[in-house]
């Protein structure tokens, strides 16, 4: 079997009846694409080979829940995606750039933590979708099809919850901050 070819409907059809055979050789096809597909779209290549794994597991363990064959692929490319973005989170705040040596005030640095502070809660606020796609966008530096298709989006909708976005954070970031007295 080439490795630039998906498993065949037969192949798929006896996995998915339980031969376990079918299964690791499923597996085993089906891994570069999947190991391609997580490296494209995870932040990092550890990110990538645990999704791709991850995949590759839930493929072996629920192969007989597959409705149709020809959806292997969409199924598995979901599967990484998911995993993908589940890895994708904010840095935490602890990993904040040093300051510039000698040339930060211990006032410019506090302001500085405090403006971060800030960016990362307006982040935090957003709605999950449209977080996802700033995150992966913004954060990241994915691609803005590559975000599309890794959130199953069309080009325009993904520009639109990246637009939304911004300008819930620009808008965050304008309001005085809350609870500090006059």
């Amino acid at each position: 079997m080439a490795e630039t070819s998906w498993p065949d409907a037969e192949l798929i059809a006896a996995a998915q009846g339980g031969d376990v055979e079918s299964i690791t050789a499923l597996v085993s096809g089906s891994h570069p694409h999947v190991r391609r597909f997580a490296r494209s779209l995870c932040a990092s290549p550890e990110d990538a080979e645990d999704a791709a794994q991850e995949a590759l597991i839930i493929l072996y363990r629920r192969i007989g829940t597959l409705r149709a064959s020809g959806a292997l692929a969409s199924w598995l490319f979901r599967i990484v995606r998911n995993e993908c973005l589940r890895r994708a989170r904010p840095a935490p705040r602890h990993c904040e750039p040093p300051p510039d040596t000698g040339t930060v005030s211990a006032e410019e640095e506090a302001l500085r933590r405090l403006e971060a502070g800030r960016v990362a809660a307006a982040i935090a606020a957003l709605p999950a979708d449209q977080r996802r796609v700033l995150i992966m966008r913004d954060v990241q530096g994915h691609g803005g099809r590559t975000v599309a298709d890794a959130l199953g989006l069309s080009l325009p909708a993904m520009k639109s919850r990246l637009h939304r976005a911004r300008a819930a954070v620009q808008r965050s970031l304008r309001e005085p901050e809350r609870g500090g007295g006059r």
